[in-house]
């Protein structure tokens, strides 16, 4: 059976165990999200920005969810403080679902300067991140990096480039 993009980010956040989501809209990320409303075991909290969400996935960890955000690359940039700052101090672990724009195929020039220094950003802050290449990657990502967030406590990231979609 065949699965596609968003079925498998989706199926990856139920076999982490993921039941508390924040999000900011995305147009590649607007199938998952409609998937997430939609389950009654994941509460899903749609925000404006993305330390807001931050800020409530971290109280929503502090009463014992596993957290996800799902957002643009762009919010990594808005979100470099808190991440620093929340949740490296209090080791609070998220698992980062990140529409990483700017990257080849990407038809908004205004989006690959982020797009260029999303890895690089990832990196200075110390947060583990993986890029999928298919379905099945994206997947067994999610879980594998969602069960290192948890025993670290340490937010974690899974950059899905353009060509993911």
């Amino acid at each position: 059976m065949k699965v596609d993009s968003s079925e498998a980010v989706y199926a990856g956040m139920k076999d982490a165990g993921i039941d508390f989501a924040v999000s900011v809209p995305c147009v590649n990320l607007r199938t998952v999200l409609e998937m997430v409303d939609a389950d009654p075991a994941i509460m899903h909290v749609p925000v404006t920005r993305e330390e807001e969400g931050f800020g409530v996935a971290a109280g929503a960890h502090m009463a014992g969810k596993t957290t996800a955000i799902l957002m643009q690359n762009s919010g990594l940039g808005n979100s470099v403080n808190v991440l620093a700052s929340l949740y490296s101090l209090y080791h609070i672990p998220i698992t980062m679902i990140v529409s990483h724009r700017g990257t080849e195929g990407e038809f908004m020039e205004a989006q690959v300067p982020m797009g260029r220094a999303t890895g690089d950003i990832l990196r200075i802050l110390e947060i583990p991140f993986r890029t999928p290449r298919s379905p099945a990657e994206a997947r067994e990502s999610i879980g594998e990096l969602t069960d290192i967030s948890l025993r670290t406590s340490k937010a974690v990231a899974v950059l899905l480039d353009v060509s993911y979609w």
